[in-house]
């Protein structure tokens, strides 16, 4: 198992000031990691319908700025969506955060997800088989890009030939990739190229169509991981994000607000992949339990939970 690890998800900045002082209370509070999202939408009908929150500010331009404010803090995106983005361009956008950062890159890529978001920006929401296609395309394209040697890819969905990509990022042999999915495809890509592994976000039904409860949902999708990994799995992180979390001493209150939000009955929620609420000592043991059920060690929580949440962070990073 690998040590516990944990980032901050953060969408809510909205000027300079605010952006770069939450980058340095995250290096100060533990965190190893600051995370963005790379989602476009401003207010309106599509982010109305999408249920996406507003975020300000676009991913690479936060990372170097979060990056350049502090000294250890890991920066990254969760995830780069692989079709908002040219390729090659992207491969060399990651790479110079990398120098610049002196080697603090997190690099997530996926396959896309809304298309309602895809529809506003004026793309194809194509099917999920040629997005993943495209998925393996770029993560192969970026890892050529980020070893310096000629580069001669021309595939159906990512080309870059007839030169090397600079620059060499710091970190080697190559900054560590992410990759995230929920499906049987996507999570043995991951299994086969990515650094770390994330499980996504699980279902809120008691039972999805498989049969299967949250909880068995996740060590599904870790076992899908395992299979696919085969010897490298012990090199493999793998990433989850409880999306409500709450370090408190009265769960069942926070358990109810869970369950408005989500329109589900509060039964079984605490166990739950993507809630976490309870006691410190609560929350600690869940979190190991969790680890040893999915291999979940990397942990992402919300910027808005950043302060309570430092407490666990203090308690189980690096261990």
């Amino acid at each position: 198992m690998h040590p516990f690890r944990f980032a901050v998800q953060a969408t809510k900045a909205t000027s300079g000031e605010e952006w770069r002082d939450l980058a340095r209370r995250a290096e100060d509070l533990g965190y190893a990691t600051l995370f963005v999202s790379d989602h476009y939408l401003g207010p309106g009908r599509a982010a109305r319908e999408s249920r996406l929150p507003p975020q300000h500010l676009a991913p690479i331009a936060a990372m170097a700025t979060a990056a350049a404010v502090t000294r250890t803090l890991r920066v990254g995106c969760r995830v780069f969506c692989a079709d908002y983005h040219v390729p090659a361009v992207l491969a060399k956008e990651a790479a110079t955060i990398d120098l610049l950062s002196d080697g603090r890159l997190e690099f997530g890529i996926g396959a896309g997800w809304s298309p309602l978001e895809y529809r506003a920006m004026g793309l194809e929401f194509a099917a999920p088989g040629r997005r993943v296609d495209k998925l393996t395309e770029v993560v192969a394209l970026v890892k050529a890009h980020w070893s310096g040697e000629p580069l001669e890819l021309h595939g159906e969905h990512a080309t870059a030939a007839g030169y090397a990509g600079l620059p060499h990022p710091v970190q080697r042999p190559r900054p560590p990739i992410m990759i995230g999915g929920a499906r049987r495809r996507v999570l043995s890509l991951a299994a086969r190229e990515a650094d770390i592994v994330s499980i996504n976000n699980v279902p809120f039904d008691a039972v999805n169509d498989a049969g299967r409860t949250p909880p068995q949902e996740a060590a599904h999708r870790f076992g899908l991981v395992r299979d696919a990994a085969g010897a490298r799995l012990s090199e493999i992180e793998i990433e989850a994000s409880p999306f409500f979390t709450a370090v408190t001493d009265d769960p069942d209150a926070a358990v109810k607000r869970v369950a408005d939000v989500m329109g589900v009955p509060p039964d079984g929620l605490p166990d739950h992949p993507n809630v976490l609420v309870g006691s410190l000592d609560e929350v600690a043991d869940r979190l190991t339990e969790r680890r040893e059920t999915y291999g979940a060690n990397y942990i992402s929580v919300q910027q808005r939970e950043m302060e309570r949440f430092a407490p666990v962070v203090s308690r189980l990073a690096g261990k």
